[in-house]
């Protein structure tokens, strides 16, 4: 649980388990609002399903980071939560990916 500095220019957030009782997201967000340069690396390894309040957050995360030419990428999404972001629409929103070492190729690849 927690954020990192993944490198120079990734944030890697692994979310805990009870995502309502924690404020990464909005955390992260002032992160990439005071560093400007970089993509962020959500990690749902620990998470069992999310609710509204994290799909906002995730979508406010994502219109972030475009402004700034950056990407956001899932990893490690359990099926029941990503049946949400299915139900919802927003799966093809978001880009999701196995784990974390898959989200660091992903990004090298989008450059």
């Amino acid at each position: 649980m927690g954020i990192q500095d993944w490198s120079k220019n990734i944030i890697l957030v692994n979310l805990p388990w009870r995502l309502q009782e924690h404020d990464e997201l909005q955390r992260v967000m002032e992160m990439v609002r005071e560093r400007g340069d970089c993509n962020v690396v959500i990690d749902f390894s620990s998470v069992d399903v999310a609710g509204c309040t994290t799909f906002t957050r995730l979508l406010e995360l994502r219109q972030l980071l475009r402004d700034r030419g950056h990407k956001l990428v899932l990893c490690s999404v359990a099926p029941a939560t990503k049946g949400i972001f299915t139900i919802a629409r927003l799966d093809e929103v978001f880009d999701f990916v196995r784990d974390r070492f898959a989200a660091l190729a992903h990004l090298q690849i989008m450059g």
